[in-house]
């Protein structure tokens, strides 16, 4: 799917994904149509590893990890690499007997073991298997391991011979045979018990045979994927049973179990991801599952790409891909990219290294810092793949993957960091106490104690250096042409201001990771905390008081932190309300700000228009395209590294703007 997909022109993919489309529509409406393609052609630019099944010798474990030691030899769901990163439960230990080769069928063989689950079948049992490829055949032997009755559909005369090979009847609808006559023939007249569709179509006829040849209330689970047009009549006089299987079992698509490592009692839930991996290595072992015939052909990894091309064009089962054998080299954590940009640099400038090459990273910040003319001598990402795509774009002469070394080297005195939000004060203050300038992302940290540590590093390392190094947080709002023009008006103005800010932030699921307090923070501390700044900046007094709001304790409202109401008072008397809201609609504006202050009002909607009243020689100000001042806020990072003046906004109101966040979501959460 991911191959064709990627072979797929924009017309097709559009096609594939029409909720995207709205999506796009969406934009294009409330951001405009430049800012709209620049992120669809960045997304669609962005690589994606390929991969989940893999075989491979552990080479080191994290903090924690006692259930597997170094040398162990285990079947994962990882993607496919010399080097794999993978969670502990989603990962299984191979017993001796059985071969490299056959076990990295695990992760396959537990997708067709979770659907055979689901089914429920026992001893004795007829069951059907429509679709016969990958999954199909190792169901098949899956259910022949459980004492049952198995016929085969497919229109492939080598799928049907293997699973006759198995022990299934068949049948091939390709040469003229009714599969509802033959399944009823096979079930003596009854009706099969099961039906598992593991086939790969969009017609809904598979659905429609599996429910004609059930039997009453029997059992249908779709493995694969299939048409869902159903007809009530066909389930409803047989009162029968439906279920999508996902994926490999319980824990599938759970943060907690798959990125944290969270297991289920076992008391609970017998049967897990990860147990699923140790129940099909199991069957290998006991040579219940023979997974050799499925094998079509072999490549050196050098020639995947071979491989990945015999999945769209040709109709293959098992392709296994071959690393390099005997004793493995452990890849460099560098790759240099020749590029001719790079070259030519003035020496004394600053050199910056980036960590992160997400989404954000590559199609704002890295083409920010790059019109800026920075010197960017590497780009750094864990997964390596989105760091060399970085690179080559945009013209860095080096990717890596060693966060901590690029923290602390000689090759760098500035550090722009775009991680996720749970490491961005690690992050920090490592490279503080290293002596480097940084610019880090929203938001400085997660809590009150990790920015006294924040304090207490910038402290240090401006006394020990003389007054560098600099630190800068990427409130990019207040750089923003519109609100300097705001700005340039309001310093004319003696008098209290009122502001009030509408952000219809839009919804993120709630198991997204900028949901997990521990990770993300929250979208309180992650995105509200841009509006606290630019009320501090407009208002260009401390904040002398502040409380927030959130909807209340509910049934059926996961996340209260992304649907608040901020009001803040500031020293000179001026105050600010700020609501952040989830719950819109995408096509109202995202972000409006409304200026009372002398009679007079400014509207500013989307950072495209803004309109006075009452202002004297001032109207409007329009703009062509959406400016969020990120291009303008790297420059003047980048204007003060340069000629050694004062950070462009300074380090109280970082850490004022900062520490009221984290307090004002700790007040929500509580």
């Amino acid at each position: 799917m991911l191959v064709e997909f990627g072979h797929a022109n924009l017309l097709d993919k559009a096609r594939q994904q029409p909720d995207k489309v709205r999506m796009v529509l969406d934009k294009v409406r409330t951001d405009g149509l430049m800012p709209t393609l620049e992120a669809v052609k960045s997304k669609l630019d962005q690589p994606l590893p390929m991969g989940y099944c893999n075989v491979g010798v552990v080479d080191a474990v994290g903090v924690g990890v006692d259930d597997f030691q170094v040398g162990d030899r285990v079947a994962s769901n990882g993607r496919h690499a010399e080097y794999v990163l993978v969670p502990r439960n989603l990962c299984a230990r191979i017993p001796d007997s059985v071969t490299d080769e056959d076990a990295v069928f695990t992760v396959m063989g537990a997708i067709a073991l979770q659907g055979m689950r689901l089914a429920a079948p026992t001893l004795g049992e007829s069951v059907v298997v429509i679709g016969l490829g990958l999954i199909g055949l190792l169901t098949v032997q899956l259910l022949k391991a459980q004492g049952c009755r198995v016929l085969g559909i497919d229109f492939h005369a080598d799928k049907l011979d293997l699973a006759r090979r198995f022990g299934a009847e068949v049948c091939n609808p390709q040469a003229g045979e009714d599969p509802v006559a033959v399944a009823r023939a096979f079930s003596r007249g009854r009706g099969v018990d099961a039906v598992l569709v593991t086939a790969s179509t969009d017609s809904s006829e598979p659905m429609h045979q599996a429910a004609q040849m059930s039997r009453q209330r029997g059992r249908i689970v779709l493995v694969g994927v299939a048409g869902l047009a159903l007809s009530r009549a066909d389930f409803y006089t047989k009162e029968l049973s439906f279920q999508v299987s996902c994926s490999y079992g319980p824990g599938r698509y759970d943060p907690l179990y798959e990125e944290q490592g969270q297991d289920y009692p076992l008391g609970f839930v017998r049967w897990t991801e990860q147990r699923n991996f140790e129940a099909v290595l199991d069957m290998l072992a006991a040579g219940a599952i023979d997974v050799a015939p499925l094998i079509t052909s072999r490549h050196d990894l050098e020639k995947a790409a071979d491989a990945y091309e015999l999945l769209r064009l040709g109709n293959p089962l098992g392709i296994v891909l071959q690393y390099v054998s005997g004793d493995a080299v452990m890849p460099s954590r560098r790759l240099r990219v020749s590029d001719d940009r790079v070259s030519g640099r003035a020496k004394g400038e600053p050199r910056l290294a980036v960590l992160g090459a997400g989404n954000y990273g590559m199609r704002v910040l890295i083409p920010a810092f790059k019109a800026a003319d920075a010197q960017l001598v590497s780009v750094v990402s864990g997964a390596g793949v989105s760091a060399v795509l970085a690179a080559r774009k945009h013209g860095i002469s080096e990717a890596r993957t060693d966060t901590a070394e690029c923290l602390t080297d000689l090759e760098s005195d500035t550090v722009v960091i775009v991680t996720r939000h749970d490491a961005h004060a690690r992050q920090v203050c490592t490279a503080l106490d290293a002596g480097k300038h940084v610019f880090v992302e929203k938001p400085l940290a997660l809590t009150l104690d990790e920015l006294d540590a924040i304090e207490a590093s910038y402290a240090t390392a401006r006394t020990r250096d003389g007054g560098k190094p600099m630190l800068m947080v990427g409130f990019n709002r207040r750089f923003a042409p519109q609100i300097e023009k705001i700005k340039t008006l309001l310093d004319g103005v003696s008098e209290p201001k009122v502001f009030v800010m509408t952000v219809n932030a839009g919804e993120i699921p709630a198991d997204h990771w900028t949901q997990d307090f521990m990770i993300g923070g929250g979208r309180l501390i992650g995105e509200a905390c841009h509006f606290i700044d630019l009320f501090r900046h407009l208002a260009g007094a401390p904040i002398s008081r502040a409380e927030v709001m959130a909807v209340g304790r509910v049934p059926g409202v996961a996340v209260r932190d992304d649907k608040v109401s901020i009001l803040l008072a500031f020293e000179d008397g001026s105050m600010g309300t700020v609501h952040y809201l989830a719950n819109g609609h995408k096509s109202f504006p995202k972000e409006r700000l409304e200026v009372f202050a002398a009679g007079r009002i400014l509207q500013l909607d989307n950072f495209r228009r803004l309109r006075g009243y009452g202002w004297p020689g001032f109207r409007r100000m329009n703009l062509m395209r959406q400016n969020k001042g990120n291009s303008e806020c790297v420059a003047a990072f980048m204007g003060a590294l340069r000629d050694g003046g004062a950070a462009p906004i300074a380090f109280d109101e970082l850490m004022e703007v900062s520490r009221l966040s984290v307090q004002l979501a700790n007040q929500v959460r509580d």
